[in-house]
């Protein structure tokens, strides 16, 4: 029981973080239909840019928690810029194109972003300092880590905040108008290009956290760090249903419960036969079974017909 419950907590703490990306997609697809493939590398870059932040400031004398938020800070700038200009200059252009084209310049752009990366950051693995107390909490068997604490707490106030932004704010109704039908929300006066630009910094602003994040609790940073933890969380998007943000989070969460119980506890069961290495099928023999069983996710889509 103590093992399930160890895997509960480390699922929990993945799927908060597959949820955070997968808002990113959700976001962009629901307004522009368009699947954003360089998404992953903005949560790399935000996980590279806060490593580069802490390195500078190691001797400033700050706290670990102060350090985490500098660099947390610069993360999302960084981020919202790139993903910003993505958007401006790879696929504002292809706005009205076929559906094909904006698809492979979102797969260029990721491949792209990972180069650059590699550049800048070279290819080696950074290890990611320790910022915060290394002793556990105690739950009476399973533990659970001062940054696994931070990463639920945050996860959850930020995805408070964005359902309040879509739900009660003016920016939030001209989304959800936005998506509905460009056209008309421009003739009441909405602006399509700005609310979308808006949508890709949102999304930064998340996948930047997601980035500081994973790298805090798996203590390593690349520059290929993006690619799966961008194509999970894609698959938690479609799995709650895509243009759906409470299915994203739905997604997020039982993505990650099922990956870490399937690795964890399963392989246990199985004398280590069906371990960790096998974590990728868990999570997408779920996907073909939810697709399969019903098409448009758990909560179902909430894509405008724009015919």
């Amino acid at each position: 029981m103590e093992v399930f419950v160890q895997q509960l907590i480390n699922g929990l703490v993945l799927g908060a973080m597959y949820a955070l990306v997968a808002l990113g997609y959700t976001m962009v697809y629901g307004i522009i239909n368009l699947i954003n493939f360089a998404h992953g590398e903005i949560l790399m870059i935000g996980a590279l840019v806060s490593w580069t932040v802490i390195g500078a400031l190691a001797g400033s004398g700050l706290p670990g928690w102060a350090l985490m938020l500098v660099a947390l800070l610069c993360a999302i700038v960084v981020c919202s810029v790139v993903n910003f200009s993505i958007e401006k200059i790879a696929y504002r252009p292809l706005r009205n194109a076929p559906r094909l084209a904006p698809l492979i310049t979102a797969m260029g752009m990721s491949l792209l972003l990972q180069t650059l990366a590699m550049v800048i950051w070279k290819p080696n693995p950074k290890p990611f300092p320790l910022l915060l107390p290394t002793e556990p909490f105690d739950l009476g068997g399973p533990v659970i880590s001062v940054t696994q604490v931070l990463i639920l707490g945050t996860t959850a106030v930020l995805l408070a905040a964005l359902m309040w932004l879509v739900n009660k704010t003016k920016l939030g109704r001209a989304m959800r108008a936005t998506a509905e039908n460009p056209k008309v929300a421009a003739l009441m006066g909405v602006k399509p290009d700005f609310v979308i630009s808006a949508t890709f910094v949102i999304g930064a602003t998340l996948a930047a956290v997601a980035g500081l994040m994973w790298a805090a609790n798996y203590g390593v940073a690349q520059h290929s760090m993006g690619f799966m933890p961008g194509l999970k969380a894609f698959t938690a998007a479609v799995l709650g249903g895509i243009g759906n943000l409470a299915g994203a989070v739905v997604g997020g969460l039982l993505l990650g419960l099922i990956e870490a119980i399937g690795a964890g506890y399963l392989g246990d069961l199985t004398g280590g036969v069906l371990g960790s290495h096998y974590a990728d099928i868990f999570a997408f023999v779920a996907l073909i079974l939810v697709l399969t069983l019903r098409p448009s996710g758990l909560l179902g889509e909430r894509v405008a017909d724009r015919a």
